[in-house]
């Protein structure tokens, strides 16, 4: 069975910088997987962030994190991160990720696995 952990959160002032981490374990050795980081503000609809396959090919970013955050992993893909540079008021939120076997649709709903959440907190 998939788990998944986080780590790295914290609070920072706007400009500041973060690294979150994602534990994983369980990943069936022959079977790749669609890995994403997404994030929920409070009375906010859950996002999605950035994604990653973790065979390798194409990254996705959200629009109002391109060229600020990066998304990448492990050279043994048991760890996801994201880079969280330039952080602004409205990163807020609770930072989630999540794991589905390839092929993956990127749905949200979709994704069977996540982990609790790490929580960012950017001042003003």
């Amino acid at each position: 069975q998939v788990r998944l952990v986080e780590s790295g959160g914290g609070s920072v002032q706007a400009g500041g910088s973060l690294r979150l981490s994602c534990a994983a374990s369980g990943f069936t050795s022959k079977t790749y997987y669609c890995m994403g980081w997404f994030r929920q503000a409070p009375g906010k609809e859950r996002e999605g962030v950035a994604g990653l396959y973790t065979g390798g090919g194409s990254i996705y970013y959200t629009n109002s994190v391109k060229g600020r955050f990066t998304i990448f992993q492990d050279s043994a893909k048991t760890t996801l991160y994201l880079q969280m540079n330039s952080l602004k008021p409205e990163d807020t939120a609770m930072y989630y990720c999540a794991a589905d076997p390839v092929p993956c649709t990127w749905n949200i709903a979709d994704f069977p696995t996540w982990g609790q959440g790490t929580q960012v907190t950017v001042s003003p």
